[in-house]
């Protein structure tokens, strides 16, 4: 008796990231195992055309839904998925891609389809904060700020989000915050608090690198307040794989937390921004959502990263004008001036 084919559907957003989509359907049609897949392809049309069409595909008995886009795309399709029977793939299309770097999936498109043709699926942790389901990363302080910032930037990637970071990090005041977890009530000023499933927001700008997505545990990461001598070493660290080690980092592991604050503000879902009330609660949900993993994943660790490399140049040169830094009226100045002469020769 002939195997009955997987149903997959492919939802492509076609402005995520900076790359056009135009060939996304030739490619499945020439990459795919059709022998193997019963595949459509659908464009999303506008902001939540995704999770409409994921929710779809579940009461139709999709086996798998591809989602081809940037990190909201994913969570569009992934929150519509969770505890459901229907499998989450991805090809990474955004500027970011947090979810895909964590598992190891490739960002070539068609080396990702290779990996959907093997379909080997495996059941993995998420999160939700203020009942909006995460999958990377929530949290609050200053990168919900700059979520929002990046959001009103109208345009992506990597040198945007820097920009957004130099500008406005030096200005930011830090909050006081009380977390309560199981181990008791704990206060703190901090700079951020961020709750990490997987181990970076994207971009290889790992937050919590020795997070887990398969033991029902969250990283909870508290950044102390810091000055301009400490930005580049702090920076250096999230893209080093060495944050939890800077003096400035506290970070603990948890299932749940309640986080209250003095007001109202920003809080961020896989670096979607939203406004909402002063008290947050995260918790975690164990195993309640499959995804399409690569069998053969092995980090790689060999390729350069130039985010890395512009970050190791700055705090290198931190020191000609550590003087300035310190004396002048236009700090942000000076730092932008490093950063983004190095970013722009990448």
């Amino acid at each position: 008796m002939e195997e009955r084919k997987k149903r997959i559907t492919f939802i492509v957003n076609p402005i995520s990231g900076t790359h056009n989509k135009d060939n996304i359907p030739q490619l499945i049609k020439q990459k795919l195992d059709h022998s193997q897949f019963d595949a459509q392809v659908v464009f999303t049309e506008y902001a939540g055309h995704a999770s409409q069409i994921t929710k779809q595909c579940v009461e139709n008995g999709t086996d798998i839904c591809v989602a081809v886009g940037g990190d909201g795309t994913v969570n569009e399709v992934a929150r519509s998925l969770v505890h459901t029977n229907t499998a989450l793939a991805i090809i990474p299309c955004g500027s970011g891609n947090g979810l895909a770097r964590h598992l190891c999936l490739p960002m070539d498109i068609k080396k990702s389809i290779d990996i959907i043709n093997k379909a080997q699926i495996e059941s993995f942790d998420y999160g939700i904060i203020n009942n909006l389901p995460f999958f990377c990363t929530c949290g609050m302080g200053f990168d919900a700020f700059i979520s929002l910032k990046f959001a009103e930037a109208g345009k992506r990637g990597p040198i945007t989000y820097v920009e957004n970071v130099l500008k406005e990090g030096l200005k930011y005041k830090p909050e006081t915050y009380i977390v309560d977890d199981e181990t008791g009530t704990h206060h703190y000023k901090a700079f951020l608090i961020a709750c990490a499933n997987a181990a970076q927001y994207g971009n290889n700008a790992y937050i919590a690198p020795g997070a887990s997505m398969q033991d029902g545990m969250m990283d909870v990461i508290i950044m102390e307040p810091f000055d301009v001598i400490d930005a580049p070493k702090i920076a250096m660290d999230l893209f080093a794989k060495t944050l939890s080690s800077n003096s400035r980092i506290k970070t603990f592991k948890a299932s749940r937390i309640n986080i209250h604050r003095a007001t109202p503000g920003a809080i961020h879902y896989d670096g979607d921004p939203i406004m909402t009330d002063a008290d947050v609660e995260v918790k975690m949900q164990p195993k309640g959502l499959r995804v399409v993993v690569n069998p053969n994943a092995i980090e790689d660790t060999a390729q350069p990263n130039p985010m890395l490399n512009a970050f190791s140049d700055l705090f290198n040169n931190i020191n000609n004008v550590r003087e300035d830094i310190v004396r002048s009226g236009h700090r942000i100045q000076v730092l932008n001036k490093l950063m983004l002469r190095r970013l722009s020769r990448l």
